[in-house]
Parts: structure tokens; C-alpha cells; sequence
């Protein structure tokens, strides 16, 4: 599967995704565009992923995505623990509204 592109450059494209899931692991619940919440939901997965190995390896590999040390503590010590017993499929992307300004399709990814 193709990385969807989100109409931006490679450098803005993997900031706004960093930062996204930034936020999302932050307060567990984002309203965004579609397509971003799409994108950003395996990355999500994989780090709360990373967070289960626990090893030293992995806290590095989180820290060098995410944008925020006391995300990454949070995925660790909170995140990880509460997803133990499930085997993926960590977030959900809800259908919102309709933006008013441009008719863009609104999303809201939360954590399960």
C-alpha cells in the first residue's frame, strides 16, 4: 500500500503526521481532516506497538517520531499496559461533519 501523499510536500507531509499523532497519543481523542486521520491511524498503532515491546529499543524509536518526551513516557507507562491484552487495532476514526468553510469531510480518531 501506497503512503497517501495529502497534497504536500515530503518534509510538511511528515511533520504534520508527527505532530498528529503527537496529539493524539497527548489527549486520546482529535478532530481532523479525513484523510489525515486515515493516514496518521497505522502510525498511531505502531508506536502504541512500540510501546508494548518496552525495551529500551523501542522508547528510542518513539522518541526519535514523536515530537514530546512526556508522550512518549505516557505511551510506556499508561498506554501500553492498558492495550496488553489486545493484539492491534488500537484507534478508531469516526466519521464528524462537514468543515463549513471548504466542505472538507471532518474526522475524529480516538483511542479504543
Amino acid at each position: 500500500m501506497r503512503p497517501k501523499k495529502l497534497n504536500r510536500e515530503p518534509a510538511h507531509r511528515r511533520a504534520t503526521l508527527r505532530n498528529l499523532v503527537t496529539q493524539v497519543l497527548e489527549h486520546e481523542q482529535v478532530e481532523t481532516t479525513e484523510s489525515l486521520a486515515k493516514a496518521a491511524k497505522p502510525i498511531v498503532d505502531k508506536v502504541i506497538t512500540l510501546g508494548k515491546r518496552g525495551d529500551l529499543n523501542a522508547r528510542r524509536q518513539a522518541l526519535s517520531y514523536l515530537t514530546d518526551k512526556q508522550v512518549v513516557e505516557k505511551v510506556f507507562e499508561v498506554l501500553a499496559p492498558r492495550y496488553n491484552e489486545r493484539s492491534g487495532g488500537y484507534t478508531r476514526v469516526l466519521k464528524a461533519r462537514t468543515r463549513r468553510g471548504d466542505g472538507t469531510l471532518m474526522a475524529i480518531i480516538e483511542l479504543v
